[in-house]
């Protein structure tokens, strides 16, 4: 009798454990989303303490450049050498560089440490999406979907108030150093909790293959963020740049063919799916940060809303993407079936960013929230299922690399989306102020076609209105930019290929759990 009840009892303690596991991740996904929010509001308050203004922007392309360039290498590595070994070093790097950033002297050494900082957080993401693909089958997956939606949301609308926050009430510096205690109780649950197989793997790393993939995604991000800002788009620095990326990049995929051991093995986009699943999740970033982009500064300059609370601007778009992905997980879940929800979100985004691009100095709060909404249920259809379907397209040896390159097609299309949303954006501003404003709006516009509230307070009443209107005409051809490159990923998600889920349906959660022991109280 003893012995049966201790049989029935396991797959409890299994479950148990997977939860406490799965706290740990959200955990430490939430440090790689908040972290850049947080310091974002914080900025201002650095900038006077540190000094430094010319160099400000390299605090963000510091920890941005370092996170892409690092999220492919995470990956190979964890394939290689072990889930749980590489995922602790990369949140230990991670929180050196929060200690490290704390304590900066002067600007130069802020710059440094996020580098160090943003080398750690390449590996937090990916970690957490091949450590749930190690431990959960894709079928029951689905259900932990709506965790990670609301992590996401909680991090974007939390984000710029808590930091807000910790700046005027603990100084700027524990912006950084709120990650230590967090992160330690994380490294704690997995160290104590978490049990993945040992690996060693015997080939050496693919040295030569992670230069140039670096090389390359170092280019892009740096001609993506300069692009039409630092340089004009036709400069030399940048034709410089993008001859240096396309170079090395082709460099990358020849080597690939031929390494032993590739960072990124290619035969992982013979996968159709694969594939698709990479197109879809580039445009999904390059339209979702363009939209949390320029959405908060429409409801700001045009509707007049408070600045302080931006991070609440987003809540339409974001719940809906929190219940839609929820939704979309529990009936992946139940039914093994997916395809109708790349489709169906493609779709949505279709017709949100559409909606989002006729609004002008008329539209509503409420009916921007509506808008804004249409998007965020398209987005909650895509988010994880793009992340889904590319781990179940791949075996089990390159859950990794599949989690980081999705992760990294994703982090690129949100570089290319405020780039080219952003370039499009602030021309338009420019001419419609030089239209309407004369010489004194084109002024007003020839440092930053992006003011705040304090400077859009000193203009005349003539020029604010003629501001307001630019920023309407600029976010119309940004989200109708955005509109027909979501066509190109429903024109993807048609031809997915509905590829049963593996692992079994909820009746037999129990019976699989067994065999996968991978987590051990």
């Amino acid at each position: 009798m003893a012995d049966t009840q201790t049989v029935e009892t396991e797959p409890d303690k299994k479950q148990r454990s997977v939860r406490v596991v799965l706290l740990a991740l959200m955990i430490t996904m939430m440090l790689a989303m908040l972290d850049n929010m947080i310091v974002g509001t914080a900025m201002p308050t650095i900038v006077g303490e540190l000094g430094g203004l010319e160099h400000l922007s390299w605090v963000v392309t510091a920890y941005t450049l370092a996170t892409a360039a690092a999220t492919p290498l995470w990956g190979k590595l964890g394939d290689m050498y072990g889930r749980k070994g590489v995922f602790m070093s990369s949140i230990v790097l991670f929180l050196v560089g929060s200690a490290l950033s704390g304590m900066a002297q002067d600007m130069g050494q802020l710059i440094g440490f996020r580098a160090v900082q943003g080398l750690g957080a390449g590996g937090l993401m990916v970690g957490v999406m091949a450590i749930i693909g190690d431990l959960i089958p894709p079928r029951e997956r689905g259900k932990y979907q709506g965790m990670m939606a609301g992590v996401m949301a909680l991090a974007m609308i939390g984000g710029p108030l808590v930091g807000g926050t910790i700046t005027d009430n603990w100084g700027w510096r524990w912006s950084f150093y709120i990650n230590l205690p967090l992160g330690v109780v994380s490294l704690a649950l997995i160290s104590a909790v978490l049990h993945l197989p040992k690996k060693r793997a015997q080939a050496r790393i693919d040295y030569l293959g992670a230069a140039l993939l670096t090389v390359g995604i170092t280019a892009i991000v740096l001609v993506t963020t300069w692009g039409g800002t630092e340089y004009a788009w036709s400069s030399a620095r940048i034709m410089e740049l993008i001859g240096i990326g396309v170079a090395a990049l082709v460099g990358f995929v020849f080597w690939q063919t031929k390494a032993a051991e590739p960072v990124v093995p290619l035969h992982i986009f013979r996968s159709r799916n694969f594939t698709l699943m990479s197109v879809i999740g580039f445009i999904t970033g390059f339209v979702m940060f363009g939209a949390t982009l320029f959405l908060p500064l429409y409801q700001q300059s045009v509707q007049g809303a408070s600045a302080t609370n931006s991070g609440l601007l987003l809540l339409p778009m974001l719940g809906a993407m929190l219940v839609t992905s929820m939704v979309a997980g529990r009936i992946t879940t139940n039914s093994g079936r997916y395809y109708v929800f790349p489709v169906l979100g493609s779709v949505l985004m279709v017709i949100g960013l559409y909606l989002l691009s006729t609004m002008d100095t008329g539209t509503s709060r409420f009916t921007s929230g509506v808008f804004m909404a249409v998007v965020g249920l398209g987005m909650g259809c895509l988010m994880q299922i793009t992340m889904l379907v590319a781990q179940n397209s791949v075996e089990m040896k390159d859950m990794g690399v599949a989690s980081s390159s999705t992760t990294l097609f994703r982090t690129l299309g949100s570089s290319f989306g405020v780039a080219i949303m952003g370039a499009l954006f602030n021309h338009r501003v420019q001419d419609t102020m030089a239209e309407r404003g004369g010489a004194l709006g084109s002024k007003v516009t020839e440092q930053s076609a992006q003011l705040d509230a304090k400077s859009l307070e000193k203009l005349p009443d003539a020029v604010r209105e003629a501001y307001q209107f630019a920023v309407s005409a600029g976010t119309h051809s940004a989200f109708l930019l955005g509109s027909i490159v979501a066509v190109l990923s429903l024109v993807a998600a048609v031809f997915v290929k509905e590829v049963p889920l593996k692992g079994a349906g909820p009746q037999k959660a129990a019976e699989d759990a067994a065999p996968t022991p991978l987590v051990e109280v």
